[in-house]
């Protein structure tokens, strides 16, 4: 990596754009990140025209185009972020780096019992838009301002595709109490930027357009044999998990109850996986339940990040069956009761437990 020029000094109020070269495939100098392996396609069963969200598909949200990376930090102060990219066009990989920030912000409108009210502790979350669902995330910075991370994170696709995307980098505040409020939000249109050159810049942070809870999604598969009287749930993975633990990582495990009309009749729990936020389960769980009884059974979902020392965090849960949290579970369930014999799999957002509880006795009664 070239040096950084004496314009990204700490003291420098004026965001300024260094296009040189830099060399993203030093491996003696810092290590890179492996490049994620190629996604499998998925299954029939796992494709419906409900699981498509129209908002990924829409035009990214711009802050303020007419104002200058100047005016954002004086009318926003919420700091800025420095940051490399590079496309390497023998392996059709676009490598972010995110390299540091500096000047954000204290925490605000958080609980002064439960947090250090003079210092956050940021991480970044990155993707390339529409694309939200596979975006990766730094370290968490333990009670800074000025965090450094100096991380790499590569996309795999073609230039003519890379030039048509928006990198989205958030940075956010890791606080368990207040689900990682977003600190700022850079949106980095890529169609103008000659990412084959490479070059690293600042960029000031912007007011978050939307909040959202990204909890993290789940991936199950559904399946009711009438004849044996026995419903099968199959936990596959889940993906981008809210991380719970600031140091290490999570280690993310799935409780499944079964819940007949408001009472909880039998819970079942999955392996715990360390270390990770997209954990990959692959196994099964099963409940004996009539095709009478199946009518006014809920099956709820909790993901959960173990502990060893103190109580288990609550991550975030969703509810199937008669009391479905939402539209999307209630596709998943009864595209399960049209197709008995068969297995039909679909991605859920997670949603909180205050959230499920508004909408589902079921989640009430569970825990």
């Amino acid at each position: 990596m070239s040096q950084v020029s004496g314009d990204y000094r700490r003291g420098t109020t004026t965001p300024i754009i260094d296009m040189k070269p830099i060399e993203f495939w030093a491996a003696n100098k810092e290590n890179v990140q492996p490049k994620q392996h190629r996604r499998r396609l998925p299954s029939e069963t796992e494709i419906s025209v409900e699981n498509f969200q129209r908002d990924l598909y829409e035009e990214a949200p711009s802050s303020e185009p007419c104002l200058t990376d100047e005016e954002k930090l004086a009318k926003y102060q919420l700091g800025q972020i420095h940051i490399g990219l590079q496309y390497d066009v023998s392996t059709r990989v676009l490598v972010v780096k995110v390299i540091e920030a500096k000047d954000l912000p204290p925490p605000y409108c958080l609980d002064e019992n439960k947090q250090d009210m003079a210092h956050s502790n940021p991480y970044c979350k990155v993707c390339l838009l529409p694309d939200q669902k596979n975006s990766q995330q730094t370290s968490v910075q333990r009670k800074t301002q000025n965090p450094s991370w100096s991380e790499y994170f590569m996309f795999e696709m073609p230039y003519s595709e890379v030039q048509m995307r928006t990198l989205e980098i958030l940075i956010k505040d890791f606080d368990k109490y207040s689900r990682h409020c977003v600190i700022g939000q850079v949106y980095l249109p890529l169609s103008n930027i000659n990412l084959i050159k490479g070059g690293h810049m600042w960029k000031a942070l912007s007011p978050s357009t939307k909040e959202r809870q990204d909890l993290g999604e789940i991936l199950l598969s559904l399946n009711y044999l009438p004849g044996a009287g026995r419903l099968n749930i199959d936990v596959i993975k889940a993906k981008q998990l809210l991380q719970t633990d600031m140091i290490g990582g999570s280690d993310p495990f799935v409780k499944v109850t079964m819940v007949h009309f408001e009472k909880p009749i039998k819970t079942k729990k999955t392996s715990c996986k360390k270390n990770t936020i997209d954990p990959v389960f692959n196994e099964s769980i099963s409940f004996n339940v009539t095709p009478q009884q199946l009518e006014n059974t809920s099956i709820v979902v909790s993901v959960w990040d173990y502990n060893t020392k103190s109580k288990d965090d609550f991550v975030g849960r969703i509810v199937i069956g008669k009391y479905g949290t939402g539209p999307h579970e209630f596709t998943h369930w009864n595209r399960m009761l049209n197709s008995q014999r068969s297995a039909v799999a679909q991605w859920h957002s997670l949603r909180s437990r205050q959230e499920c509880d508004q909408v589902s006795p079921a989640s009430i009664a569970v825990p």
